[in-house]
């Protein structure tokens, strides 16, 4: 309940409420569409001789359609996984509530949406080399600056070396 005093706000039935209430529905209609009328003028003759064995026939019928289409309906849930996949599609839509940002849509121009998907990806590609390349150079300012250092001292050592064989002889 919100604290504004109000009436508690229900939530929204989930997908798979919205799919049951489809199949129901759908059910209702198809028996509608088929009334005992239809079929008693299907079968008219049959009706005249017996009426009562007529509606008799016509409920097993309609039951037994019912019955067949609702067992149907729960097996292509359950090999499709639709419960959970209702759920988890329930769950994608409540996180995305929350969203600023409106969510992607093609705009029928393949080479408009690539380009729109890929460009912010390959900007960010490229900030991440560039960052990379400035480390790298970094790093080989510092060894080319260690090797300078080196051959300086080696340049002073061959100095000192040939100061001392001077010194020797």
């Amino acid at each position: 309940a919100g604290g504004d005093g109000g009436p508690p706000v229900e939530a929204a039935p989930g997908r798979a409420q919205v799919f049951a209430t489809v199949v129901d529905t759908f059910l209702e209609k198809l028996v509608a569409a088929g009334s005992y009328q239809r079929f008693a003028n299907c079968y008219r003759c049959f009706y005249k001789l017996q009426p009562e064995v007529t509606r008799s026939i016509y409920d097993q019928f309609v039951s037994q359609l019912q019955t067949s289409i609702k067992e149907e309906i729960q097996e292509v849930k359950d090999e499709g996984n639709l419960e959970v996949l209702f759920n988890s599609l329930d769950k994608i839509v409540e996180e995305a509530k929350n969203r600023e940002e409106p969510a992607w849509r093609p705009s029928g121009i393949p080479e408009e949406d690539i380009r729109s998907a890929m460009v912010p990806y390959l900007l960010k590609h490229r900030s991440y080399l560039r960052k990379v390349l400035k480390e790298k150079e970094e790093e080989n300012r510092k060894v080319a600056e260690s090797v300078l250092a080196g051959r300086d001292r080696i340049a002073e050592l061959q100095q000192l070396i040939q100061a001392r064989k001077h010194a020797w002889q």
